[in-house]
Parts: C-alpha cells; sequence; structure tokens
C-alpha cells in the first residue's frame, strides 16, 4: 500500500469518518487511528440522541442540516433506519419551573416543544415521582440514533471509494514539506498534501506536533450508568427524560434505563473511566427524585466531550500552518452535526467555501475558523 495520499485525516471517530466519506469523492485519503479499532473513545460512548433544538444556534443549524442525510441516507449507506422515533421530555422541579421558558422557546414549527400537563408526563413517563414533578414540556421529535450504523456507513463509504483506514497508528511527528505534510505513525512515515486534525480529545496535541497555536480545547468527562427499570415497567415507549435546572437525563435503553449526571468535569485526554463518587451522588439522586431504587449497576462507563471557549465547532485551516485543517470540538453534538460537518470539510478544503444551503442557515466559515480560538 502506498503511503502517499492527498488527504491524511488523524482520528477515525465519526467526524473524520465523515470527513473521509466527503473527501475521498475528489482524491487518495488515509485514515490514521491511534487505537486498535475506530470509534473507541467519543464516538462509542455517546447519548445516541438526536434533536434539532439542542445547543448553541449554530450547533443547531449544523444539526438540523444533517437531519435529511440521516432520515434519508445514501442507497447502501446502511441496511435499517439511523433513526428512530424516542421523543424528549424535559420535566420541573418544584421551584425550578420558569426554567422550562428558555426550553420551550426552542421550538420550531417545523419541530415543536409542547407545554404537557404533569398528568400527562406522569403517563409517558411512570417512573418519575407526583410529588417531585411541577411542569413539564415534550419535544416530539427527539430520535434515537443508531450511532454504530452511521460510524460504519461513513467508513464504509470511505473504503469502497478506495480510501484506507489504518488502526494502532498513533501519530508522533507532523512535519511540513514543500509538498505538504510528512506525518509518523507507529513506525511509518506517510506522505500527504493535506492533513485533517480529526483527533477529538487529543487534537491539540496533534496541533502542537504540528507547530500550531493551541485552539483551547478542552475534553470533560461525562459518566453514565445502566440500570433496570422499576419491576414491571415497561420503558420501551417511554421518552427520554431531562431535569431542568441540572443536566441529569434517563434513556431507554433495550429494556433498561441508561442515566447520566450530565457532568462535564475537565480531564486530561485519556482512555477516561466512570468516577465512583459520580455514580454515587448520580445513584442518590435519582431515587430521591424519580421512583427508581437502584439495587444493582449493571455497567456504568465515561465519555469525553471536547469543547472550545465558545462551545461550537472548529472546522477550518489553521491561520498559520498551510494545508493543515482542524476539525475539534463538537461538545456532546458531534453524532448529530457529523454528516454537515464532513461537508463542510470538504468544501473548505477543496472549494475555500462553505456550500451555499449551508450558507443560507446562516453557517458561516468565520464561525467555525480555528483563529477564534488561538
Amino acid at each position: 500500500m502506498s503511503n502517499n495520499c492527498d488527504f491524511l485525516i488523524i482520528g477515525a471517530g465519526v467526524s473524520g469518518a465523515a470527513a473521509g466519506y466527503e473527501l475521498v469523492k475528489s482524491g487518495k485519503v488515509l485514515m490514521l487511528e491511534a487505537e486498535d479499532a475506530p470509534g473507541y473513545h467519543s464516538t462509542g460512548r455517546s447519548a445516541a440522541l438526536f434533536t434539532r433544538n439542542y445547543g448553541p444556534s449554530l450547533v443547531r443549524a449544523i444539526s438540523t442540516a444533517s437531519f435529511d442525510f440521516l432520515v434519508n441516507p445514501p442507497p447502501g449507506f446502511a441496511d435499517h433506519p439511523l433513526l428512530t422515533p424516542r421523543g424528549g421530555m424535559s420535566v420541573a422541579l418544584h421551584g425550578d419551573e420558569a426554567r422550562l421558558d428558555k426550553v420551550l422557546a426552542l421550538g420550531t414549527e417545523e419541530n415543536p416543544i409542547l407545554e404537557l400537563s404533569v398528568e400527562d408526563a406522569l403517563k409517558q413517563a411512570p417512573l418519575l415521582r407526583r410529588d417531585q414533578i411541577a411542569r413539564a414540556v415534550i419535544e416530539p421529535g427527539v430520535l434515537d440514533m443508531d450511532v454504530d450504523a452511521i460510524h460504519r456507513g461513513f467508513l464504509k463509504g470511505l473504503k469502497e471509494s478506495g480510501g484506507k483506514v489504518i488502526t494502532g497508528a498513533r501519530v508522533t511527528e507532523l512535519t511540513r514539506t514543500g509538498s505538504g505534510w510528512q506525518v509518523k505513525a507507529s513506525g511509518e512515515t506517510y506522505q500527504a498534501k493535506f492533513v485533517i486534525n480529526a483527533a477529538g480529545a487529543w487534537a491539540n496535541q496533534i496541533g502542537m506536533l504540528a507547530g500550531a497555536k493551541s485552539i483551547g480545547l478542552v475534553p470533560k468527562r461525562r459518566t453514565a450508568i445502566l440500570i433496570d427499570p422499576p419491576a414491571g415497567m415497561n420503558v420501551s415507549q417511554m421518552p427520554a427524560v431531562d431535569f431542568a435546572g441540572g443536566e441529569t437525563y434517563i434513556k431507554p435503553s433495550s429494556g433498561k434505563l441508561m442515566a447520566s449526571p450530565g457532568d462535564q468535569t475537565p480531564v486530561e485526554p485519556q482512555d477516561i473511566q466512570p468516577d465512583e463518587m459520580d455514580i454515587a451522588v448520580l445513584a442518590d439522586w435519582l431515587e430521591r427524585h424519580t421512583q427508581l431504587t437502584i439495587r444493582r449497576i449493571d455497567h456504568s462507563w465515561a465519555g469525553l466531550r471536547s469543547f472550545v471557549a465558545d462551545e461550537m465547532p472548529v472546522a477550518g485551516f489553521d491561520s498559520s500552518l498551510e494545508n493543515f485543517f482542524w476539525l475539534a470540538g463538537q461538545g456532546g453534538f458531534g453524532i448529530m452535526m457529523s454528516a454537515t460537518l464532513g461537508r463542510i470539510t470538504a468544501s473548505l478544503i477543496n472549494q475555500g467555501n462553505i456550500p451555499n444551503d449551508l450558507g443560507a442557515r446562516g453557517i458561516t466559515a468565520e464561525a467555525l475558523a480555528p483563529n477564534r480560538c488561538q
């Protein structure tokens, strides 16, 4: 296999995979993944919910633009739907009722958020406690995402078009050459015209190897547990539930419940593990505010969500390094935004602009540019 390519992507998570899926249409793509399998870190530890009304305005615009791709992917991308109905309910404890006004304001005509009576909220999410819930709203358009199928679809399309994914390839050197970049990874040397830095929580470290200024990327730990629902309670049709005034959320998952405190603890990039105190605090909170009695935790894990200061994604060329492209800082929105960020990456590299249909949504190169963070 030749180690020369047009586009060398560092990181085979969903963002890198989506970029490769688009870039392979215009040149040879090599993708280097430090782990033994793609998607080991953030992609493989996602909450797997799609909502067009979540996050800052730029994130919402990018996620909404991804919706058409995910609901109607190209032929052969996947053999079953990538998005399936779930619904998302936001509830307020006593004293937090006014917090739901901001949630309601995010609804649109196309994807509304509706007031819900407490009685209806209890019917739809019977694990809630009547004495705790003061107000509720529902977003019917929240969907479950098949994250694995989305990720595999991008990788499959990349490979079928001649792209290569090389695992166990940890990058140790990046050197600017007259014609592009020389990249060393796990004993191999690669030559590329463009380098796309999609290394997730490690993107700053890759940038430093290349000689770039930091974009201030901060990885943050998010903890999750998997538990049984109350005996005899069927939660398969229950909406995902989050609690206003905090970040705690509960989501049905294959007959069980996934719960998270929504923690965002800054950490160094690593193979992150859950914190036992976070788990204990979450279990206590759930028992005090819901009908859950947690006798056993089936599984616990943690994932990394990486942010820059304004919590907007970064997609663009470094201002001082020729042909070095940042694709980082997706926070907890990376899966939702992946299809659109892949298009944006390919368009900025090949044409130097944002596609017209995305520009019409208010998505600009300036809002995504890494120099805003440097």
